[in-house]
């Protein structure tokens, strides 16, 4: 997860030069969710993809919310927003998360708020006096905006997964969620009149769309729907922290984006953070928390 989502905000980047946003990240799921789902009936039995209509509920509301939400829309933004401003803007998750766990009567640790001060800390180095130098697409007003609105989606996604019944393998809910996810997009780039050219989708593209498949989805999404079940919510959240500094270290290795003192000591940051709030949830609590429903 920390790696590999790292690398995807490029890969949309990629894809979506000669690819319509919705539809291709529409495509990728609706494809990624059935071959998940063919490869748990084989490997499981086709028994572990029966669901309750609770649980079939659960997985069509955090399709619409992860998969279509959260990397939907960043998708559409990074028609006008650079890759690596996308992936330090989708680092408010852990903010919002932390925020609705509160909400709903829980109590991080004081160190969890700690780590995620520290790490807006180290995002905002790198955002306001950091540059975004390697950024090839236009910016408008709408576009960073419409990159929070998917990383509440997500934080929602994330913070319900724990809350509601979900089905026994974690590998069919990843696949539910996908095919539902992927099924919305479609639904939206239908609406919105999106149109393809197979003839003119360029080899550049093709690959990066396929590395989002096989990496971003199958391998990446697929995790993060099994460790939500294994670790708190907000130790997982802690991806975002990490994404960011991926991000820039592929535009200087791939995009040959500069790297400077201020970059560097933003990411140091960000890596402060991580420990921080990984340290506080593994500590013991006085009070039990109730443990997540699982179908």
């Amino acid at each position: 997860m920390y790696v590999v989502w790292g690398s995807t905000y490029l890969g949309i980047r990629f894809t979506i030069e000669s690819m319509p946003p919705l539809l291709s990240a529409g495509a990728r799921f609706l494809v990624a969710g059935l071959v998940l789902a063919l490869v748990v009936g084989l490997v499981a039995g086709w028994r572990a993809l029966r669901v309750t209509r609770a649980q079939l509920g659960t997985a069509a509301l955090l399709g619409v919310l992860l998969p279509a939400g959260g990397n939907g829309l960043v998708s559409v933004a990074e028609q006008h927003v650079p890759s690596a401003l996308a992936a330090l803007l989708i680092a408010s998750v852990p903010l919002y998360v932390v925020l609705l766990r509160t909400l709903s009567g829980e109590r991080p640790p004081t160190v969890t708020f700690l780590g995620v001060a520290v790490g807006f800390a180290g995002l905002a180095l790198l955002l306001l006096l950091g540059g975004n130098e390697g950024g090839t697409h236009g910016t408008a007003w709408w576009g960073p905006w419409l990159v929070l609105l998917a990383a509440l989606s997500w934080a929602v996604g994330t913070f319900a997964g724990t809350k509601l019944p979900v089905p026994a393998n974690p590998f069919a809910l990843s696949a539910l969620e996908m095919i539902a996810g992927g099924a919305a997009l479609l639904v939206g780039s239908l609406l919105t009149g999106e149109r393809v050219d197979l003839a003119e989708v360029t080899t550049s593209s093709w690959l990066a769309w396929s590395y989002l498949v096989v990496f971003g989805s199958l391998l990446a999404f697929s995790s993060y729907v099994f460790v939500m079940g294994k670790l708190p919510v907000s130790t997982v959240a802690t991806y975002a922290y990490v994404n960011p500094v991926i991000a820039v270290l592929l535009g200087v290795a791939l995009a040959h984006e500069r790297f400077g003192v201020v970059q560097f000591a933003g990411g140091v940051l960000v890596l402060i953070a991580v420990v921080l709030v990984v340290r506080a949830e593994r500590r013991p609590r006085v009070v039990a928390e109730p443990e997540p429903v699982r179908g």
